[in-house]
């Protein structure tokens, strides 16, 4: 029986979310936007999504396709995301549903639902799903869902195990076929954290459990429940006990009534629960009183997640077993929904029962988070939530409820009503401790229905107040304001009556923050113990990480201090403060580690510090020359020593500059600051340094490197945020820094603009500014570069209020976002202009932005590419950010000025579910997500043509069905010129699917191109099945893949060789690269064979990109390589290779220098068209586009053409991403299919691009073409049918939209209509008949006539011989006549003409 009950138990139902079936809905009017409209009005008509088929489970793919539809539907009240990933790499899906789902808003309990923990428990999952359809669908209609959804924060993971859910099978009943577990055959509901037991599992065997885990101490949650399947009963805490008896022994928790009464909830409104006889098959005796049972007493359960929650969580959990059969078949679908659906609502309602509220500062209001919420007798305490609020569900009855945290005086309200129904209003507001002992206080409770009987003879009562401005006036709501004391607990003079008398309350003393206590020079290793120290220390609001290395290899580190710390939170901004950028210059990074020190003690008790890590994430990094720092030397006063790095740059001067060239070559912490800058979305840093005491702001330089003010357009902004600082340094606003060093120096209140004071090309500010949306200035922090330890307190003494006020700068301007107008998702890398003020700013990934300005009014434009531009004026004001929100519209177009289709339909689910994949890679760190899911074990070494050949035929014979190998032909020595397809259906021709083609190895003596696709391939096969995403873009695309072309030359080349041209030609001492030509004429000699047999892969056309690996230098090309060459289609060809170039951490920096082959500069974005790299004939790509129609872009990985092969896992692991981003990238553009009327498909159609590019359709009348993102016209073009236009959008994240051309017959001839060239034709060949025949007629008639005369002539010939022939020589006419006269003819055809003319 044990044994049974161990199977049976925790088991939920499979992810049975059966593909719902959409029916066209309704989406009522929006109600245009004005110019200064900000906001968008919801229309009333709420759209529609029925769920009609119950007879179908979901499985992975079509849930998620699901559950994205309908958050795409119900923006304003549903939010889908993933908490985690499972072992196989399946997103854990989380649906948000709440009024404003995107925000954190106080007010509002947190609940959830959990289903399909154990995979082969499917019921949890489908009724979950079905539950989020209800909620959405009802939301605005049924008053009862429309009070639940607007006042409850609920979440809904319908899978906790997908990985469990595609191994199990419908209709098995008892689990035999496996599922419960997840991948790594652990079980989830074993694998939690236990008070009785140690739980042995390892982390990366239960991603799902530690995602979830994260989860629960994050949200706060206050109720949910965990749904299974094996039985019906639902079932309490506690599930184990000390003794772990396994069966009889009830372990209960101090909230056992609490839970039972949950418990019986969800019962009694369950049809077959609540009877407590299951009668499941295999148990038809087993029964459970009410339907409910604690979870020990049943069969005991160590590691299971309910418990967790309970003594981890502020949250109460119970678990639901839903149906007998784990996996019963999807006809039971409509009735388990039936059974449950009740039950599911009534108990999310419970969220409301209790005791709610908020914990405030008593001397400025601000929330408290984290302060214990007491309830006496009741031993279990729960915490605020990060704004102060509070949920403590309890059953009806009288209670002391007492708020306690650190810093403050504890709060204890007595005599606390609680009521069936809603839960009574309880606000506290918590004084900080003073210097005198203290007992803290104890109010009696007091509402205006409920009179307050309690006696409380030692304390002095204060009056009941509504200061808090989240407080309603709900006649239950009190708020207690504790503004006086007894100096101890039963102190005479207390007030024993029931009613509270008001007293004056005595002053408090001034709250002091805590200050830090550490204050000494920090070398490398003390200064990287401290940070982890206080990362560990505060791992609720602080987390350590590094950004890269030094030159000698030591960690840059940055400490991220906010509530939340390890994300971007949507709308709220990013700060950063930088130090020790100058090694020697050494006050700013002890500054930083005191500011870290003080961010994190007064967390929490310091209103300030409080209010500002609640809203902003912080990034300190205190150190950018860890190198240089390590070499300088205490008690340097204006020396270099250390200044520069290791490898002696200055790292102010090695930044790309917008005036001068700068040639050093990029140093690793230039890189690593700029990488990360291009990673996060900052607003406002601070750089900081020493030598002198004034704030510098931008420009840092102009452009005839003179010493005078350099002017930006936001000069206005960079001053206020400058004297924001230097007014809190008093020493510094006076203007006269190191007056014993520098007697002449003056900035006017201590500020100054860059250029005016010095010179200073390849500046970091200037690069923030002009590359990124944050604003930068340079604060030097004192006279002496490297002072005395003794001097640093006095340091922090002076800069303390500044580091806070230029903190608090960020919050200034205007913020808010931009968003689709259709479905409420944020647009990312929309444009903000400032009329006036030319310095755009763009939004990120999540569509947020914020852009700072001084107080005014302000004409601001959004726009982004396909979408209509909004404008809105808005007003700053002297303190604070205004909000404004843009809601853009597409922009929408159709072929020939057709009327637009009706907005109300929906794409295909299998286009939308595959439009959201490709938006999920596109944005965010989709990508980057995918390469830290996939990471695999390599051995890299170079491989000569014979290893190579079997690699490529290895891969076939182990993954047979998604590989395919061809030979293109033979090199001139008869290496075989390899092709590897990759995809799911590798030796079938598609033409409808994507085609992408990789080339490596043109340059023989460049061998790193080949050796990262053969990696490539090796990732893709082998992640295959294995790997959800690089599953679908397998198989979603073909990939065509050509690892070595130039086999002869690669077999000269050798290792380590950086600049040698050994093995860059073929055996012929052909470049290759100069060999492609199309045209007869413009071929000297014939083609290469490796060169033929490429051009014979590449004039098969179907491809729709191709890509180039070579080595030499560190960028991406795009054709044309011909001089002089105009790029029609150059905006698209640009994009491609910056989409390339922006995924490989280096490229993109624009550092192209490689000393060891002359090469040097800059190149904006690591992005160049070919032919200004080196220009030549005959290139790969130029044929590929001429010829092949295909788009290639080249792209060098290295400086070194034959790097050590130690190189090639770093090679790989910076191109990995970028090689995965053309395989995103291919799906875009734009693709669809030309038919005629008929539907019949036309083959050979031509597709026209911009009035130049041309594409051709293929089998199938199937076309794909990638285009910038954009508004592009495309016109179609086909013999005997007529022109179509049409205009599309391109985005830059989303898959391409299939469109469908039809064509109609052309019936225009020379321009006319066919109607009237056929009719003119018919009357013009009638009228030419019936003259011809009118003729025929009088020339019958004639020649009768004369033949008649011509037989008198022949009779009188002797006696008219004369004078014909004198007649007919009379005439000039008819001796011309006679002249050219045919000497055939008879003398009587003569004769008879003569007579004629007589």
């Amino acid at each position: 029986m044990a044994t049974y009950l161990l199977e049976h138990r925790h088991t939920a139902p499979k992810l049975c979310v059966s593909l719902f079936v959409y029916l066209l809905f309704v989406v009522g009017p929006i109600t245009a936007l004005s110019v200064g409209e900000a906001r968008l009005v919801r229309s009333n008509t709420v759209a529609k999504v029925e769920v009609e088929d119950y007879t179908k489970y979901y499985n992975y793919v079509e849930m998620t396709r699901l559950l994205k539809f309908m958050a795409m539907k119900y923006p304003y009240i549903s939010n889908l995301s993933s908490i985690g990933q499972s072992v196989q790499g399946r997103e854990l899906w989380v649906m948000r549903i709440t009024k404003d789902p995107k925000a954190d808003v106080p007010g509002k309990p947190k609940c959830k639902y959990v289903g399909n923990m154990h995979g082969d428990e499917t019921i949890s999952r489908q009724v979950l799903v079905y539950l989020v359809n209800y909620l959405l669908t009802r939301y605005g209609e049924d008053p009862r869902i429309t009070e639940l959804v607007t006042s409850t924060d609920i979440y809904i993971m319908p899978s906790m195990n997908p990985d469990g859910f595609e191994r199990s099978r419908e209709g098995d009943c008892s689990g035999d076929a496996g599922g419960r577990s997840n991948a790594k055959n652990m079980d989830l509901n074993r694998s939690f954290p236990d008070q009785f037991d140690k739980i042995n599992v390892q982390k990366d065997d239960v991603p799902e459990v530690t995602a979830v885990i994260k989860w629960i101490l994050e949200k706060k949650f206050v109720l949910s429940g965990n749904l299974h399947g094996g039985t019906v009963v639902a079932s309490y805490p506690f599930d184990d006990s000390a003794s772990h008896k396994m069966q009889g022994y009830y372990s209960s928790s101090v909230d056992d009534n609490l839970f039972k009464h949950l418990a019986l909830t969800y019962a009694k409104n369950h049809p077959v629960m609540r009877t407590g006889e299951p009668k499941c098959p295999d148990t038809p005796d087993e029964t459970f009183e009410d339907g409910i049972v604690n979870g020990a007493k049943w069969y005991d359960v160590s590691g299971g997640m309910q418990d967790y929650n309970y003594l981890n969580g502020n949250c109460l959990e119970i678990t639901m077993e839903l149906s007998c059969c784990k996996f019963p078949p999807a006809s039971e679908l409509k009735k388990e929904w039936e059974y449950n659906r009740e039950s599911l609502i009534a108990y999310l309602e419970q969220v409301h029962i209790g005791v709610r509220g908020y914990v405030n500062e008593a001397t400025n209001g601000t929330a408290l988070p984290d302060v214990s919420i007491v309830v006496a007798g009741i031993n279990h305490n729960l915490t605020t939530a990060k704004f102060g609020d509070f949920y403590r569900l309890l059953l009806p009855g009288t209670y002391n409820v007492s708020a306690i945290a650190t810093g403050y005086m504890p709060m204890t309200v007595v005599g606390v009503q609680v009521v069936e129904g809603k839960a009574t209003e309880l606000n506290f507001t918590l004084a900080p401790l003073g210097n005198e002992p203290t007992g803290g206080i104890t109010v009696p409770f007091t509402t205006a229905t409920v009179p307050t009987t309690t006696s409380v003879p030692t304390t002095t009562s204060v009056p009941t107040t509504t200061s808090d401005p989240t407080t309603t006036s709900d006649p239950d709501s009190t708020t207690i304001e504790t503004s006086s004391t007894t100096s101890e607990m039963g102190t005479s003079g207390a007030n024993e009556s029931s009613t509270p008398q008001e007293v004056q309350p005595p002053a408090q003393p001034e709250h002091q923050p805590i200050q830090p206590q550490d204050f000494r020079h920090h070398h490398y290793n003390d200064m990287e113990l401290f940070l982890r120290r206080y990362s560990n220390s505060f791992r609720s609001i602080a987390h350590l990480y590094s950004i890269g290395k030094s030159a000698e290899d030591r960690e840059l580190y940055v400490m991220v201090i906010s509530d939340n710390p390890t994300v971007h939170e949507p709308g709220e901004p990013e700060f950063k403060y930088i130090a020790n950028m100058h090694g020697n210059e050494v006050v700013g990074r002890e500054l930083l580690l005191n500011l870290i020190e003080y961010l994190c003690h007064n967390y929490g008790s310091d209103p300030e510090v409080t209010q500002l890590v609640n809203t902003t994430r912080i990034h300190i990094m205190p150190s950018m020359n860890p190198d240089g720092y390590e070499i300088a030397r205490e008690g340097d006063v204006r020396g270099y020593t250390g200044r520069n790095n290791s490898n002696n740059f200055d790292l102010n001067r090695n930044f790309p500059d917008q005036f001068t060239t700068i040639t050093e070559p990029r140093q690793p912490e230039t890189i690593a600051v700029m990488n990360w800058l291009k990673s996060n979305p900052f607003v406002l840093s601070a750089n900081l340094h020493g030598g002198s005491l004034v704030v510098n702001y931008p420009y840092d330089d102009d452009k005839q490197g003179r010493t005078e003010y350099s002017k930006c357009p936001d000069d206005k902004v960079f001053k206020q945020v400058a004297r924001s600082y230097s007014q809190e340094n008093a020493l510094m606003h006076k203007g006269h820094p190191c007056e014993d060093l520098y007697p002449s120096a003056f900035f006017e209140d201590g500020i100054t603009n860059g250029a005016n004071w010095y010179n200073v090309p390849g500046g970091m500010q200037d690069w923030n500014y002009l590359n990124t949306n944050c604003f930068e200035v340079t604060i030097e922090l004192g006279c002496v570069k490297y002072p005395k330890a003794q001097h640093l307190p006095l340091y922090w003494d002076q800069n303390r209020r500044a580091l806070l006020q230029y903190i608090h700068q960020v919050h200034r301007g205007v913020k808010g976002m931009v968003i689709d107008i259709k479905d409420g998702t944020g647009i990312p890398n929309a444009t903000i202009m400032v009329d006036e003020i030319d310095h755009p700013i763009t939004t990120n990934l999540a569509g947020d932005y914020w852009r700072l300005l001084v107080p005014g009014t302000y004409h601001l434009t959004a726009s982004a590419q396909g979408y209509n531009s909004v404008k809105i004026y808005a007003t700053v004001p002297e303190e604070g950010v205004e909000l404004v929100d843009f809601r853009l519209t597409r922009v929408r177009s159709e072929p020939n000025g057709q009327a637009p289709k009706d907005p109300g339909a929906t794409q295909d689910p299998a286009e939308e579910a595959f439009q959201s994949f490709i938006k999920d890679l596109s944005l965010g760190q989709g990508l980057e997500q995918l390469v830290q899911s996939t990471v695999t074990e390599s051995s890299f070494r170079y491989r000569r043509y014979k290893e190579l050949s079997e690699f490529l035929r290895g891969l076939t014979l182990n993954f047979p069905k998604i590989t395919s190998l061809h030979s293109l032909g033979q090199s001139v020595e008869y290496r075989t010129i390899w092709a590897l397809e990759i995809s799911n259906k590798p030796d079938e021709r598609e033409t409808a699917t994507p085609k992408i083609r990789l080339v490596g190895g043109i340059h023989g003596n460049a061998p790193v191109g080949t050796e990262l696709l053969l990696e490539f391939a090796a990732f893709l096969c082998i992640n295959y099945d294995k790997n959800p995403t690089i599953t679908r873009l397998i198989n979603e695309t073909r990939i065509v893949i050509l690892p070595s072309i130039n086999p002869d030359g690669r077999e000269l080349a050798r290792e380590k060789q950086c600049t040698s041209t050994v093995g860059m030609t073929n055996t012929h001492g052909k470049d290759l690269d100069t060999d492609f030509f199309g045209n007869a004429s413009q071929r000297v000699v014939e083609a290469q064979p490796e060169t033929r047999a490429v051009m014979d892969l590449i004039l098969e056309r179907g491809f729709t990109l191709s890509v180039a690996l070579d080595g030499g230098s560190l960028l991406a090309t795009y054709p044309y390589d011909k001089p002089v060459q105009p790029v029609e289609n150059e905006e698209t060809l640009k994009y491609l290779a910056n989409v390339y170039a922006s995924n490989h951490p280096k490229m993109h920096l624009g550092d192209t220098g490689c000393p060891s082959n002359g090469q040097m500069g800059n190149i904006p974005d690591g992005v160049l068209r070919a032919a200004e790299r080196q220009s030549h004939m005959g290139s790969m790509k130029d044929f590929s586009v001429d010829f092949g129609h295909c788009p290639e872009i080249t792209v060098y990985t290295g400086c070194c053409l034959f790097p050590p092969a130690e190189q090639l896992a770093t090679l790989w692991a910076e191109n990995r991403k970028a090689l995965l981003s053309m395989l995103v990238e291919v799906h875009k553009g734009v693709r669809g299919m030309v038919k005629d009327k008929s539907g019949k498909p036309i083959v050979g159609a031509m597709i026209v691009l911009n009035g130049g590019v041309r594409v051709f359709t293929a089998e199938g009348g199937y076309f794909h073409a990638l285009l910038a993102p954009g508004i592009h016209n495309i016109e179609a073009v086909a013999d005997g049918y007529q022109q179509q236009r049409q205009e599309v959008v391109v985005s830059s994240y989303e898959a391409a939209s299939s469109i469908i051309i039809e064509f109609d017959m052309d019936n225009r001839i020379f321009g006319l209509p066919r109607e009237f060239v056929v009719a003119t034709a018919a009357a013009s060949m009638t009228a030419l008949v019936v003259t011809a025949c009118i003729i025929w007629c009088v020339c019958s008639a004639k020649s009768n006539q004369q033949k008649d005369g011509f037989h008198r002539l022949r009779q009188h010939r002797d006696d008219y011989e004369d004078e014909i022939r004198l007649t007919s020589m009379g005439s000039k006419k008819s001796l011309l006549s006679n002249e050219f006269q045919d000497e055939s003819e008879s003398d009587e055809d003569t004769l008879y003409a003569n007579a004629n003319k007589l």
